[in-house]
């Protein structure tokens, strides 16, 4: 799905994401995406099992193993390994399956959708919320300013 609406509805909707490869490395795109996404008001819940909690939240080894339901399945993984991932999305009654940027399996989106599940391929639920709700300041300098200029303030 690429039009602005659908998209805008998705994520005006959905209020529990299942991000599938989180990292708890704070400075790989997974975790900052998925925080970005818990402070603005997401339930995230991770899926990793090299790890116990991320982000606050318990990490489950699989989509399976999460109880209660989950909107949108956020996957951050490459793309021969969506197809497991998409039939998991689906054995979960989830209603969308996100693939990030860079992934993009056409067969695992074609199960899901014919399975029910919204597709959403090679797009950034961060980058799409802030796109469209308002949120692209938020990387903690919201100066209002844009330069190439380096400040005089900063030591050379």
């Amino acid at each position: 799905m690429d039009d602005i609406n659908t998209l805008r509805r998705i994520l005006h909707n959905s209020k529990t994401i299942a991000v599938v490869g989180l990292s708890a490395d704070w400075f790989r795109p997974s975790f900052f995406a998925a925080k970005y996404m818990q402070e603005h008001g997401y339930r995230v819940i991770p899926v990793n099992p090299k790890y116990p909690e991320i982000l606050g939240e318990k990490c489950y080894k699989s989509l399976r193993d999460i109880p209660g339901k989950v909107d949108i399945v956020d996957v951050f993984r490459k793309t021969a390994d969506v197809m497991p991932i998409a039939e998991d999305a689906i054995a979960i009654g989830a209603k969308v399956l996100w693939q990030q940027l860079g992934v993009q399996n056409e067969a695992a989106a074609a199960k899901a959708q014919a399975a029910g599940l919204e597709t959403v391929m090679n797009r950034c639920v961060k980058i799409e919320h802030g796109r469209l709700f308002g949120g692209l300041n938020w990387i903690g300098v919201n100066t209002h300013i844009i330069s190439a200029k380096r400040p005089r303030w900063l030591p050379y």
